[in-house]
Formats: structure tokens, sequence, C-alpha cells
């Protein structure tokens, strides 16, 4: 079992699979619940203005829904993970014009995007070292990014030409992603 501590919340990896302490798991069984939820998240994620962004996300949100399903029929029971993540953008400090907790901010967002580009380029060449605890991003989506998963990466950019240069570097990111191939895909049934 490993662990990593994250304002207050511990994340674990055992037996491949990932447990954060100290956050309320609540069931849900309709979407509309699923989508209050997300409104909720959204509402607590925090937020400030830059020089380059009036709202600029100050963390990354993931967002966990397990899905279990069960055949009534044959009592075969299968679950899956569904992670919903909106990474924080990359932010250049000079042109952002941040600075004291905004600063901090900026090098923390950065620094976890940075890991996560090392860990997605190691599984892309396909390297026996995978670098996950480089981050806490990273090591909190160990198990969404390499094993038996499949993974779909959006990447927003902008049409201003002000923000050209962070496009490009979101463009060659988002191809970093595109060759990576993670693995097949297995369903996890039980018997009840």
């Amino acid at each position: 079992q490993y662990q990593r501590r994250v304002h207050g919340h511990e994340i674990q990896h055992e037996n491949g699979a990932m447990n954060v302490t100290n956050l309320t798991l609540v069931k849900v069984s309709e979407p509309a619940k699923v989508h209050s939820l997300i409104a909720m998240a959204h509402g607590n994620r925090a937020t400030a203005a830059t020089k380059v962004n009036e709202r600029s996300s100050r963390s990354h949100s993931v967002f966990t829904l397990k899905i279990v399903g069960k055949n009534s029929s044959t009592n075969q029971v299968t679950e899956g993970v569904l992670n919903l993540i909106d990474l924080a953008g990359s932010e250049r400090v000079q042109s952002s014009g941040v600075v004291g907790q905004r600063l901090k901010e900026t090098t923390h967002i950065n620094k976890s995007l940075s890991a996560l580009k090392d860990v997605i380029t190691a599984l892309a060449k396909n390297e026996q070292f995978i670098p996950y605890r480089h981050s806490k991003l990273t090591y909190l989506l160990q198990p969404c990014l390499g094993g038996d998963c499949k993974m779909l990466m959006f990447v927003n950019v902008s049409p201003q030409d002000e923000h050209l240069n962070e496009s490009i570097q979101s463009l060659r990111f988002a191809t970093t992603v595109n060759t990576c191939v993670i693995g097949p895909v297995r369903r996890r049934i039980r018997e009840v």
C-alpha cells in the first residue's frame, strides 16, 4: 500500500484500486443527482483573475463516478470508474502577472501539468519507469493513466492571436497524448 498526503487527504493505492481519505461518497441512481454533484463541485472550485484570464482556474478538478451494474438473470456484477478531470491551464508567469498566492498556485499548476506530460510521454514510449509519484495529480490519476483503462482528452485552445503560444503548447501536448497506447481494457465481472 502506498500513500501520499494532499491537503488533509491521503491518496492510497492498494491492489490496483485508488482511495482518497476524508471524502464524501454519495450514492446516486439517477443522472439529475450526478449533475447536481458536478454543479456543486464546480461551485467549490477556486478561480481568480489574472492578466490573461479573468476567470482562471486555480486548481484541477477531479470528479470520480464509480459505476456498478448487476445482471439480475445471471447474478453477475460489473464495475467501472469514470473520472471527469478538468485540468487548470498552464500559465506563463510573466504574461499572467501573478504574484503572491496566485504565483504559488501557478507554480503548482504548471509543475503538475509538467509531471502529467512526463507520465504520458513515458507511457507513450513504453518506458520501464513511469513517474506517477512526481506529482499529486499523477499519483491520484495513476489507475486511470495506466493498466486496463481508456482515456479520452479534450484540449481547449483559444482562437485569439495573443494566446497563440499557449494554444501551440496545448496542441503539442495533445499530440503526445494521442501517441500513447495504454493497452487493452478488461471487463471486471464478478458473481454475487
